[in-house]
């Protein structure tokens, strides 16, 4: 009897060996698969509570790890639809974990490049939407790509707008976020940002269909131009070379600047078409307006090498006139502050204050739900950030700091 319990007992030892050895084999396997992801998922915390008296949502943080399989993205053809974006997200990223969707968006926004007095080039951005979790993702794919820092919507990658991001399937979602970057800045000083522009008597999204050319979606043009630019001169080459397919049935126009003080404002229009005519996404060509030189910046003579920018488009005869233009009062302010001062402000926290003025909600804010979701001034020659959540100026529970030199994303002092 006893020889047989012994038996047993080495029957069992085998058998809980040969589990221990399976999981244990498993374990390493899942954590080598998913390694960066692992990472990443476990970085993100929320440095910010929701306010929802005054229509806060939560602000997140990220640090991103690895490549996020970007290059594999672009090598195979990029997406010409969200719909196609997130096919490649699941499959790639999350293994077919997640749901994800795009939604439309009414997105209304601000900003304009400066000089600082000391001679920094600055980088200031409004995005006016409605209350959102936010999420401020710190991109370090390696591979020769550079490093980064964007803003991110998470509601653009399917999180509730009226709820906190918990439990592990919402992290793991998340880990689309790099490829949904509102704004940004790279560690080379190349600073981007998207702005809706509301083309064509209902809004057309821009569709172009060169067969010859690759495909890409608006975000995911932000996040090339981030991870490969060194400067305004080699995004603009990048993105001349794609069709772009705007996100969420909607249009948008874009403004890249960088260190040298160089920027430009793409659009993409029909030849000699208007905003009444221009409802074929599919015949819209390219257009670079750069900041010096160009006498479409704003219809503007005698101007400095500032730009500024908000919701429609810049090309001259494109409206009738300029109460058919979104955003034209925030575009006149903001020009009237920068053109008092020959586009020179004082520093990044003069650079806020230009963006408080045409906050949403103290600027003839006509829609109760509406807020500005974070205000960002981007310091391209020094590689700093200043970041305030939910037009909460002065609050420094509210205001963030960046620099690529130390790496540390920390409230203000």
């Amino acid at each position: 009897m006893a020889t047989k319990k012994r038996i047993w007992l080495r029957v069992l030892i085998i058998v809980f060996a040969a589990l221990f050895a399976i999981v244990a084999i498993l374990g390493i396997t899942f954590a080598a698969v998913w390694n960066n992801e692992i990472s990443t998922v476990s970085s993100m915390e929320k440095i910010r509570d929701r306010n929802d008296s005054h229509l806060d949502g939560a602000v997140y943080r990220m640090n991103v790890q690895g490549g996020f399989y970007f290059d594999d993205y672009l090598e195979n053809g990029g997406a010409k639809s969200d719909k196609e974006l997130i096919s490649f997200i699941t499959d790639h990223i999350t293994r077919g974990l997640i749901d994800m969707t795009i939604k439309e968006s009414d997105i209304g926004c601000s900003s304009f490049t400066a000089q600082a007095q000391n001679g920094d080039r600055l980088f200031g951005r409004n995005y006016d939407f409605a209350k959102t979790n936010t999420c401020i993702t710190l991109c370090d794919p390696g591979d020769g790509r550079y490093k980064s820092f964007s803003t991110v919507d998470l509601q653009f990658v399917g999180m509730d707008v009226d709820k906190d991001v918990e439990g592990l399937m919402n992290k793991i979602t998340c880990l689309a976020a790099p490829f949904a970057p509102l704004d940004g800045m790279n560690e080379k000083g190349v600073s981007c940002a998207i702005y809706m522009t509301y083309q064509g008597e209902e809004t057309v999204a821009t569709d172009q269909n060169d067969p010859q050319k690759p495909n890409i979606t608006s975000t995911t043009m932000l996040r090339m131009i981030l991870d490969y630019a060194a400067n305004v001169d080699e995004a603009v080459a990048l993105v001349q070379k794609y069709n772009l397919h705007d996100s969420a049935n909607t249009s948008y126009h874009y403004m890249i600047a960088d260190a040298s003080g160089k920027s430009a404002i793409l659009e993409w229009v029909p030849v000699n078409g208007t905003d009444l005519t221009d409802n074929d996404g599919t015949k819209r060509e390219l257009v670079v307006t750069y900041n010096t030189g160009d006498q479409n910046i704003g219809e503007r003579e005698g101007k400095s090498d500032f730009q500024w920018i908000t919701n429609f488009i810049l090309q001259p005869d494109y409206y009738e006139n300029n109460d058919q233009k979104p955003g034209y009062d925030r575009y006149e302010e903001i020009y009237n502050r920068l053109n008092a001062t020959n586009g020179i402000v004082e520093n990044e926290s003069a650079a806020m204050d230009i963006l408080k003025a045409v906050g949403r909600r103290s600027w003839k804010n006509d829609d109760n739900n509406g807020c500005t979701v974070h205000s960002v001034v981007y310091n391209l020659t020094q590689k700093t950030v200043l970041w305030v959540s939910n037009e909460n100026y002065g609050d420094k529970s509210a205001t963030f700091t960046y620099s690529f030199e130390t790496g540390k994303l920390e409230k203000a002092a």
